[in-house]
């Protein structure tokens, strides 16, 4: 304890060195910087930015609420409370939860609620906040518990499976940067017994609620701490706001003493002496919890020779964790009975072996409660193989502990506590690294010239020890990274490497402007250490309670037992689960390329919702490439449905009548109005739609908030405001990114159309045509954007292209990936180009997938029901939720249903951002030839910007050849005789005006 104490303290003065630091929350409490409702509240303070800004009116970004000044973590806080002496609370109060002072949006209200009367009821739908003041009779240091109970007013808040995220001031202060983010967890509960489908496959439960009443203390997002939060309040009268964004019921808010725990030792010396003599060893299931705090904690399959059940040829939920049991705060309880009072020990079949030679920590408490001191964080070691684990003190002697009779849990809590040290030393090491880059890339124009000569240790000297300072830093996290591993792992070696390359930059000092990429490619090294701390691993099998005196059952197979187990699953694994050849008669064959995991949950929520609704099976197949259908089709077995298909891979099939044309069911109309008018362009062919979209991707502009706010440039709104700000950006080294394939934008946003009204012709010959693509070459011509395609995440994680426009997996990536960016980067609305009105016109594509129904299909209608049911609001939502809560963020699912994407877990503010976006959506319509189109933009796009053709000659050559392709395929496919003849056109829908459907979905 007095280690991490002293590690604490070297952090906080390392943060004094840095500028500044990473907010490591999303969350921040509205209303923040104005004065708190309290009298005795004399102090305010500025909001702090949030992951995002909406803006779209080109304000400067320090109104976005940019700020680099952040509150230190809470470890760093508390060392100030005890170099200040600040010593623990004796006194308890309790404040009711109706008893509120204040409140932003008359959203809450006092109530009866669940068996308790004088509950708050927060109704929240958007960020508001409740005040509550408390009168203390003397200063300490205080824990907080909240009684509480997750609301669950609506539909919408049923699904939702997230933590109810609050954000606590006092006297409206946040005392640390961990207070503005402090989560309530709901409960959950798997649906046993476990299912099996006719393939004697285990089908994953479904996560139920467990509806009651939560006591949980406050505590960091990430339980990155092995305490609960301490809060330090004087004597006095106080005010503490809670903001949020969610729904629910606070029944009582306690202000105690910190728990404190006693050390092994001392809880051992009190036990009762009785043994369990005739007791038996109580084993426990691991896969069969009582209750789970996160939906993501999963049951898995284990082929080993020792876990039970064993799971033979067959899919069997053996275990329990894994990856799916990794981030801080995830807890599981398991409850258990002894039939005889003694004492026991507790062992554990476990496996951690996910990240080589790191250990795992879990917080381990008996009936709710932890016992001494080591089970705060207690480590599990690195091992490939199963193994053994009985709790035990550093000697490997058991620890003890005394049951009574009866009912018991056992609760374990993934922690990353050990590591927080290095966590905050990391972030502070990134900062310095990230202003270090900046100053330098400032210093040399963002050019390494290795035939220049500096003078750094005459006019640069500070720049030398501030690299000697990083260094510094980095040799005391790798010490602390080896005392709190234990063992030498990949971080540590990390950190050893990059002092070695700090030390050979210092031997030259006058070289170090020639280092100016290498110093910034260990920023991004030395940031993705906190990636792979905060994961904390841990598989199980069983668990047992054991008689102390009594050995344990056997929890690790020998040599022969894994070689027959390993010579039998290497047979089994030759033997076909899924053969796309083999179609259920009976059942409605559906075939979907996507991997594993989104099939798996497709089949799952089919057989759970779909099939008891409707009476209709479906057999859900894996696809493994999408061209397979080409040759299905020919070969006469396609489905009934495909799923997860290019967007333009339906008019390629429904030329060829290969699919059924779904505007001829009648509700049609209604199922399509789900979507962006423009998302439908590309699925419609001769007065038909062939195609739903599933998925819908969108374009939107990332900015990095700390690189525009030191250049005090705008976030812009119109292409005039890009070209305004790239002076600037390109004087200092930087530049903007426009992907040089992005042709669709410029063309749409200068009111031009692709073809003609009745699909024979290209449109292009237009001269809103000419002025888009006049618009898009200028950028690479005279604004000078890279003319190449650059990986634009890497370059603005970097800092080397600090703004410009990307796409959804552009979102996703950075993030799960860039932790050491988190709060320094944003999203805003494409810019576009103001009309006579004055609005400003951001059309803009994005990409799908679809789904389709096949002309071959005998089963058309029971295949419209299964596909509108699919795309439908709740379904969507609900399969985006188990998605991102079973594996994470990185399976966000980007659903093309507007109303369903407001129900999954975005950003409020990135999610403004996305929905302004989405009122300019608008695909590509695809008439026969289309293909041609994004070609030869291409070719007259190499033309006028690689090889200075004049941008009309180019584009004139272009829109010749889409029409000689147009003409050709349309006397394919009977639209023109061969002698030129029109016989009939394909007359495409127009999309003129922004969608007026997004409006409602807006948050408010």
């Amino acid at each position: 304890m007095q280690r991490r104490r002293n590690n604490n303290k070297r952090a906080a003065v390392a943060v004094v060195l840095a500028a500044s630091v990473l907010l490591g929350s999303g969350i921040v409490a509205p209303d923040a910087g104005k004065a708190v409702h309290a009298a005795n509240a004399t102090t305010t303070q500025a909001p702090a930015a949030s992951s995002t800004s909406s803006s779209s009116s080109g304000a400067p970004l320090m109104s976005a609420g940019l700020s680099t000044n952040f509150e230190p973590f809470f470890t760093q806080t508390l060392a100030e409370w005890t170099k200040k002496n600040y010593a623990n609370a004796t006194s308890t109060y309790r404040i009711t939860g109706a008893d509120f002072s204040s409140q932003s949006h008359q959203l809450a209200q006092a109530g009866s609620y669940q068996g308790k009367d004088r509950v708050l009821l927060w109704k929240s739908d958007r960020e508001n906040w409740v005040e509550y003041k408390v009168r203390v009779d003397k200063e300490g240091l205080y824990q907080f518990n909240l009684q509480y109970y997750p609301y669950s007013a609506t539909q919408e808040s049923q699904l939702n499976r997230r933590p109810v995220m609050l954000a606590v001031t006092i006297d409206g202060n946040y005392p640390f940067r961990e207070a503005r983010a402090v989560p309530f967890r709901r409960l959950f509960k798997d649906d046993l017994p476990v299912k099996r489908d006719e393939k004697g496959d285990d089908i994953r439960p479904r996560s139920l609620g467990v509806e009651r009443w939560i006591d949980e203390p406050f505590r960091d997002s990430a339980n990155a701490y092995n305490d609960p939060l301490k809060w330090y309040l004087s004597a006095g009268e106080h005010t503490i706001r809670l903001s949020g964004s969610e729904a629910i019921a606070i029944s009582q808010i306690t202000l105690s003493p910190p728990e404190t725990y006693v050390d092994y030792k001392t809880y051992a010396s009190k036990l009762p002496s009785g043994q369990a003599a005739s007791a038996k060893t109580i084993s426990i299931q691991a896969e069969e919890m009582t209750t789970k705090n996160d939906a993501a904690i999963q049951m898995a399959v284990d082929k080993d020779a020792l876990s039970m059940p064993e799971a033979g040829k067959h899919e069997t939920f053996n275990t329990v964790g894994g990856t799916r049991w990794q981030t801080g705060g995830q807890t599981i309880t398991w409850s258990f009975n002894v039939p005889e009072s003694g004492r026991y020990q507790i062992s554990m079949r476990s496996k951690q072996n996910t990240i080589s030679n790191m250990s795992s920590f879990r917080t381990i408490a008996i009936d709710g409660k932890v016992p001494f001191q080591e089970l705060t964080a207690y480590q599990f070691h690195y091992d490939p193989n199963w193994k053994g684990v009985t709790l035990s003190d550093a000697e490997a002697k058991p620890y003890e502990f005394y049951f009574e009779k009866g009912d018991h849990t056992l609760t374990m809590t993934a922690t990353t506590g050990p590591f927080q040290p290095i966590i905050i030393e990391s972030e502070v090491a990134t900062s310095q690294l990230r202003e270090l880059t900046a100053e330098l890339k400032a210093l040399t124009g963002n050019v390494v010239d290795k035939n220049r000569t500096w003078k750094i240790t005459e006019d640069f000297p500070e720049l030398p020890k501030r690299l000697e300072t990083i260094r510094d830093q980095m040799k005391v996290m790798a010490d602390d990274m080896l005392k709190a591993n234990g063992i030498r792992e990949n971080v540590a070696q990390i950190l050893l490497n990059a002092v070695k390359d700090i030390e050979s930059y210092l031997r030259y000092p006058n070289e170090i402007p020639y280092y100016m990429d290498d110093i910034s490619s260990l920023q991004t090294k030395i940031g993705a250490i906190r990636e792979t701390l905060i994961k904390a691993p841990l598989l199980l099998d069983q668990i047992h309670i054991v008689p102390v005196g009594t050995n344990p059952p056997k929890m690790e197979a020998n040599f022969l037992q894994k070689t027959k187990t390993g010579i039998l699953n290497f047979f089994r694994s030759f033997s076909k689960k899924e053969d796309l050849t083999d179609l259920e008669e009976g059942s409605l064959n559906v075939w979907v390329n996507r991997g594993r995991d989104w099939v798996n949950l497709l089949q799952e929520l089919s057989n759970e919702m779909f099939t008891p609704q409707t009476g209709i099976k479906v057999k859900v197949s894996l696809l493994p490439d999408e061209n397979l259908l080409i040759y299905a089709n020919a070969a006469g077995i396609s489905p009934d449905i495909a799923l997860g298909q290019p967007q333009d891979k339906s008019i390629d099939f429904a030329m060829r009548n290969a699919l059924y044309d779904l505007s001829k069911f009648p509700d049609f109309k209604q199922v399509s109005d789900q979507f962006a008018p423009g998302a439908l362009l590309p699925f419609y062919y001769n007065k038909g739609y062939y195609a739903l979209p599933e998925q819908q991707s969108f374009k939107v502009l990332f900015y990095r908030k700390d690189i525009l706010e030191r250049l005090n440039l705008k976030i812009p709104d119109t292409w005039d405001d890009v070209y305004n700000m790239l002076p600037t950006l390109q004087q200092n080294g930087y530049n903007f990114y426009v992907p040089p394939t992005d042709f669709i934008t410029f063309v749409y946003q200068n009111r031009a159309e692709f073809f003609t009204k009745d699909g024979m012709s290209t449109a292009l010959n237009s001269p809103e045509s000419f002025q888009g693509f006049k618009q898009w070459t200028d950028l690479f011509n005279i604004y000078d954007l890279d003319k190449g395609n650059p990986n634009f995440y890497e370059h603005f994680r970097r800092g080397n292209m600090p703004i410009g426009v990307a796409d959804y997996n552009t979102y996703v990536t950075m993030s799960a990936a860039a932790p050491e960016l988190t709060g320094w980067w944003g999203i805003a609305p494409l810019p576009g180009i103001k009309n006579s009105s004055g609005v400003v016109e951001r059309w803009s594509s994005g990409g799908q997938t679809t789904g389709f129904i096949y002309e071959s299909s005998e089963k058309k209608d029971a295949a419209w029901q299964f596909l509108k049911w699919l795309v439908s609001a709740d379904v969507q939502a609900r399969y985006g939720n188990d998605l991102e809560s079973f594996n994470g963020i990185t399976f966000r699912w980007n659903t093309a249903n507007i109303e369903a994407f407001t129900k999954l877990p975005w950003p409020r503010d990135d999610m403004k951002v996305i929905l302004e976006q989405w009122k300019w959506y608008k695909e590509m319509p695809n008439p026969p030839g289309a293909y041609f189109v994004g070609r030869e933009l291409n070719n007259a796009w190499n033309r006028t910007v690689v090889d200075g053709m004049n941008y009309r000659e180019s584009l004139e050559e272009a829109i010749v050849n889409i029409d000689r392709e147009m003409v050709r395929k349309e006397q394919e496919f009977g639209f023109v005789a061969p002698d030129g003849t029109v016989l009939h056109t394909l007359d495409l829908p127009q999309v003129t005006k922004p969608w007026e459907g997004v409006d409602r979905f807006v948050p408010k």
